[in-house]
């Protein structure tokens, strides 16, 4: 079986600084992810999007936990590029978990009312 083996590599790999290193590994195939899941998103856009779950990391400092998330992000990308993943994942990413609202969040319409609130219908 042919892989990337970037989990591995990353493992392998004997660097002082690794957060920095894999986000400039997954900026780096950002351009090849978003043309392989044909995603039409800018790159700064689609970079924004991977730089905030970054930042939401930011305060961690135990070193356990950060080889952890290190490996498991490697272990993403890793996915990603062998295409295990779906648009819909990736979207996620890049765009934020948006709330949908669902047939029983909707706002309910009576018998009277107008198109205009039809249409506008949330």
């Amino acid at each position: 079986m042919a892989s990337l083996q970037l989990a591995t590599r990353a493992r392998q790999a004997a660097y002082t600084n690794p957060v920095p290193t894999l986000y400039r590994a997954i900026v780096k195939e950002l351009p090849r992810v978003l043309t392989i899941y044909d995603i039409d998103l800018p790159v700064p856009e689609a970079r924004a999007g991977i730089r905030s779950l970054f930042e939401q990391n930011a305060r961690i400092k135990d070193d356990r936990v950060l080889d952890m998330l290190v490996e498991k992000g490697y272990m993403e990308l890793e996915e990603t590029l062998l295409h295990y993943k779906q648009k819909p994942h990736l979207m996620r990413i890049f765009e934020g978990f948006k709330q949908y609202n669902t047939g029983a969040d909707r706002k309910k319409l009576g018998m009277d009312s107008t198109i205009e609130e039809q249409f506008a219908r949330a």
